[in-house]
């Protein structure tokens, strides 16, 4: 089948995920047309509403790299070469992501990450329609209904569908009716309230501009992101109900206030609208979504967070959905008649990943609220750099492996776990890394761990 008979190909989203694989798709030859329930945004403003800032991995960029989209993206992002750790008496500690300025991550805007995707989807040649939310599906037909805000509805015939309209999807809640999704969700149990340091009055930032701040306490923390403009997105992280604090003890400005004045007095003396932001922004949730099945035959299949939202403590939300728009375009492209194997095959290899960072995502909110101020972990965390330099075909941290390569995730998760417990063998007894054999550990790393694969 040539490109210019390909089926054609229906998007329920235009968010990230679902803007990306319509330009994917549109420069494959594929005749796409994408409906998302939201105005355009590049008309009437961003409206999905406050979210915590994106980080932008390698993963991600290799997806918008594909797309042509990489260079247009970084234009637009501020560097983070690592973790900026806040104690609580105000010192700060910069604790890096990688060896050198060549492995960072980025913090980008999702609004304006979001309208760039949208007007390359639309270069690409996809067909966008906004204002038009999914009501029903017919998935024997391949028959949609839409339905716009102010009550009108409209059907289209959509053969196969694509789902990429987040965690709130529409798309599944209708396959849900139709088969057996296995869906469950598992509530963190913690929320986030977003606020924000200002950009002084003589330009510029407040803090550090390169470097995702964390002031970590125990069972709650803050973070920083930094923007373009020269404004912090701030985010607390804190358990919903219980005792103080949580989000049920701080019903107000005025309590949350001398909460920060105890906690986060460094973070706060940088935030003049702090009472107006506590009391504006909701409480957002978190939680982990896992579904047993991704798709219905070749009717419809789910990817990014209609498939598999996680929390976003390591930073990976975007990345994992932009991975699954690469794997999905590539596979319809190569089976464009066949969209039943391909989206076996897609939900095949896709989902252990998925489950992977999941599991990855939900350890990361424990390192970074608590471990990055642990001594352990930060000895670890030293022998972790002192084996990358010695043994460097053989051991990458974690948080490298993740941020820094194409190495699926599963694969991942399991090397961590084997490299993890290789570590504690050897800190056993140490409570500084001068009494270890570096020479010693590395020929042990060598010779217990296989290989890591080139060019990742």
């Amino acid at each position: 089948m040539n490109a210019n008979t390909r089926p054609p190909a229906t998007i329920i989203g235009a968010g990230l995920v679902g803007s990306l694989l319509a330009t994917l798709l549109a420069q494959r030859g594929f005749d796409v047309e994408v409906f998302e329930r939201r105005p355009d945004p590049r008309l009437h403003g961003f409206l999905g509403g406050r979210s915590i800032n994106l980080a932008l991995a390698e993963r991600g960029l290799n997806a918008l790299r594909k797309a042509g989209l990489a260079d247009v993206v970084l234009a637009q992002a501020v560097m983070m070469r690592g973790r900026m750790v806040h104690a609580p008496d105000g010192s700060t500690n910069l604790q890096r992501y990688g060896l050198d300025d060549s492995e960072v991550i980025r913090s980008v805007s999702r609004g304006g990450l979001n309208i760039l995707l949208l007007n390359a989807a639309e270069r690409a040649g996809a067909r966008l329609h906004f204002d038009a939310a999914l009501a029903d599906a017919d998935f024997e037909s391949g028959d949609i209904t839409l339905a716009s805000h102010d009550g009108s509805v409209r059907a289209h015939r959509a053969g196969s569908l694509l789902g990429c309209d987040g965690a709130g999807s529409a798309l599944r809640a209708a396959l849900s009716k139709a088969t057996d999704l296995g869906e469950r969700v598992e509530p963190l149990g913690h929320g986030y309230k977003e606020l924000e340091i200002p950009p002084p009055e003589g330009g510029g930032f407040a803090i550090e501009a390169n470097a995702l701040h964390i002031w970590p306490r125990g069972n709650y923390m803050c973070i920083a992101l930094p923007n373009t403009e020269g404004n912090f997105t701030v985010t607390l992280f804190l358990p919903n109900e219980g005792p103080f604090p949580s989000f049920a003890t701080l019903p107000g400005a005025a309590t949350a206030r001398g909460f920060f004045e105890d906690q986060f007095a460094d973070a706060l003396a940088l935030m003049p609208t702090f009472d107006e932001d506590w009391d504006a922004h909701p409480v957002g949730q978190l939680a982990t979504l896992y579904l047993e099945r991704w798709h219905l035959r070749g009717r419809a299949v789910l990817l990014g967070d209609a498939a598999h939202a996680i929390v976003p403590f390591h930073g990976q939300g975007m990345n994992a959905g932009f991975e699954d728009a690469v794997e999905l375009a590539a596979l319809l492209a190569a089976q464009p008649g066949d969209p039943a194997a391909v989206f076996a095959e897609f939900a095949a290899r896709r989902k252990p990943n998925a489950d992977a960072i999941a599991a990855m995502s939900l350890v990361n909110y424990i390192e970074m609220r608590d471990g990055v101020a642990d001594p352990h972990y930060l000895l670890k965390r030293e022998l972790a750099a002192a084996l990358t330099v010695r043994a460097p075909t053989h051991f990458k941290s974690h948080y490298r492996m993740v941020s820094f390569t194409s190495l699926p995730y599963a694969d991942c998760l399991e090397r961590d776990r084997r490299q993890d417990a290789l570590m504690e063998t050897l800190l056993a007894g140490h409570d500084r890394l001068e009494g270890i054999d570096l020479g010693a550990a590395s020929e042990r790393v060598r010779r217990e761990l296989p290989p890591l694969p080139q060019g990742i």
